[in-house]
């Protein structure tokens, strides 16, 4: 399938203005007071600050593709050229390095558990699709898992904790491929035919953010297919022992569908998606979910052009913020989706935001932008 390597193959800071909300959550209306934003309810108001963003010097060149925030100040990024890079101080200082004898490999996601905890996977053909993993904060890196059919390409992964994790990758022979761990990554096991739903014609994940699986409380877990048509989102609540598949209304096909999915709590999602065929017609690029993942409708329209690469909720207010990324530009929305705002002109292909709310985007030449609200 189309897998984002580049934009062309898979491939203004915010000025605060007065905006108007969707009917999303009870939020009304939203204005400009003193450099802060008041969203306007029926329980009162939520003062939300300007966004500031701030780059950060990476010490690298390489595509960084993917986030995992741990906290405030533990954060941890992938890219190609076999790069990783790790803060512990919010991004003031990275540790950026290669793992070794791997300077040929794209790690399209990463998933941290802590400073010293994290796993790499790199995306590609058959034996390019590997995890790595550390417990000793990349002094070492142990090779866990390495795809063994050739037509396999793996995309994204995800855990629920320390020990149980899981990986999709496309569609090999009309089967999905979707792996679990429960033993922190040491052995996989692939999910079986009769636990997934049948794969539409050249179905897949596009190896673009690391956010086409997400995971959720309680053994939730949502993926983001594309490259068919239709483009679904795929569905667990037992920690990916089984799937289900749900219709939604990004138009899918060769190069197009969902490209991230990123869930708030439960119940209330927004999947981000497009189509990197220049020939396409434009199409809805958001949809949202407010019963889980089950149904979906069309949300608002971003600022930004061309596919969403990534999107993510904003964690640590009521207030349902939203910021996607894509080879165009950044957006966010102060109401759950329906509008939309400039964020960043630059391009972003990676993006994640801690518990507390410090986020951060990556993307083409090393760049490393920390977003707060």
């Amino acid at each position: 399938m189309q897998r984002p390597a580049e934009v062309s193959h898979r491939s203004l800071l915010a000025g605060l203005v007065i905006a108007t909300a969707g009917a999303c959550g009870g939020y009304n209306t939203g204005e400009v007071v003193e450099n802060t934003v008041v969203i306007e309810r029926e329980a009162g108001t939520l003062p939300i600050n300007p966004p500031t963003i701030e780059a950060q010097e990476s010490g690298t060149e390489a595509l960084l593709q993917a986030v995992s925030p741990v906290s405030d100040d533990v954060v941890w990024v992938s890219g190609q050229q076999g790069t990783y890079s790790r803060s512990t101080d919010g991004g003031s200082t990275w540790e950026t390095a290669v793992v070794p004898g791997a300077d040929t490999l794209q790690f399209r996601d990463v998933h941290a558990a802590s400073a010293s905890e994290a796993w790499l996977l790199s995306a590609g053909p058959g034996e390019l699709s590997n995890v790595f993993h550390t417990n000793d904060a990349g002094a070492t890196w142990s090779l866990q898992w390495t795809n063994p059919e050739p037509d396999g390409f793996y995309d994204c992964l995800d855990f629920w904790d320390s020990e149980r994790g899981a990986l999709y990758g496309d569609a090999v022979d009309g089967v999905l491929r979707i792996m679990r761990t429960e033993d922190g990554g040491q052995t996989w096991t692939r999910v079986p035919d009769d636990a997934l739903p049948p794969a539409n014609e050249g179905e897949g994940g596009f190896a673009a953010s690391g956010t086409c699986l997400v995971t959720g409380a309680e053994g939730r877990g949502w993926i983001s297919s594309g490259n068919a048509d239709p483009s679904r989102v795929l569905m667990t609540s037992d920690y990916g022992r089984s799937w289900q598949a749900h219709s939604q209304p990004i138009p899918g096909g060769s190069g197009g569908g969902l490209f991230s999915i990123s869930f708030r709590d439960e119940q209330n999602g927004l999947a981000f998606g497009g189509s990197l065929n220049p020939d396409a017609q434009p199409g809805p690029r958001v949809a949202v979910s407010n019963d889980g993942g089950i149904s979906w409708t069309i949300a608002g329209e971003p600022t930004t052009d061309g596919a969403i690469f990534g999107g993510a909720w904003v964690p640590g207010t009521d207030v349902p913020l939203v910021v996607i990324v894509a080879p165009s530009g950044a957006d966010y929305s102060m109401d759950g989706g329906h509008s939309w705002l400039p964020l960043d002109l630059d391009a972003y292909w990676g993006i994640g935001f801690a518990s507390t709310g410090a986020g951060w985007l990556v993307g083409p030449g090393g760049r490393i932008t920390k977003v707060r609200f």
